[in-house]
């Protein structure tokens, strides 16, 4: 006899709920779901209940001003979500800390842990008090419906900061007066 392939998904889903252990602590209210699902990119395209599933797989975590919330070179297999306060993402350059960027709350980092480099590529530190909600990459990858669509984002948002990189790349060529074109070998 053979067996309905939506019987195996449903039966599969309930078998994966009962056994990934879910963070505790995420507390949301339909206001806050709603400015979530609003500002972050990540999230864009996500039906209401996608989204509530996605942020019951989070943790959140709370960063004192100063606090590093990972070192560049760490180990990483998750991404966060700034919530509130603001944060600073830096590289260490020739034995100098160089700001990247200056994140609000909305945008997120630490996503390149998720989609393929397991060591953190620059550290991420808490300039006021922050709040950022945690994705563990195994909890992402095991919630194929929103899965998707958080890769999907996060590589809009790569695409965009690789533009954005491009761009000041070209101008501190200008700038340098190195314009010839470089040899291929």
């Amino acid at each position: 006899m053979p067996v309905d392939p939506a019987v195996v998904k449903i039966f599969a889903e309930n078998v994966r709920a009962d056994v990934i252990v879910r963070p505790t602590g995420l507390n949301l209210d339909s206001a806050l779901v709603q400015k979530i699902a609003n500002r972050v990119k990540v999230f864009k395209g996500m039906t209401h209940d996608c989204l509530m599933s996605t942020l019951a797989m989070a943790e959140n975590q709370s960063h004192k001003a100063g606090d590093i919330v990972f070192n560049e070179g760490d180990i990483g297999s998750s991404f966060h979500i700034l919530i509130a306060g603001e944060v600073v993402v830096e590289k260490t350059k020739n034995g100098q800390t160089v700001l990247l960027a200056r994140l609000t709350p909305g945008e997120c980092f630490g996503e390149m842990a998720l989609v393929g480099k397991h060591l953190r590529t620059a550290a991420v530190r808490a300039l006021s008090n922050a709040a950022t909600i945690r994705f563990d990459r195994e909890r992402v990858d095991s919630y194929p419906d929103s899965a998707h669509i958080i890769y999907r984002n996060i590589a809009s948002v790569l695409a965009a900061r690789l533009h954005d990189s491009s761009e000041m790349l070209a101008d501190l060529v200008v700038r340098s007066g190195e314009t010839a074109p470089a040899p291929l070998s």
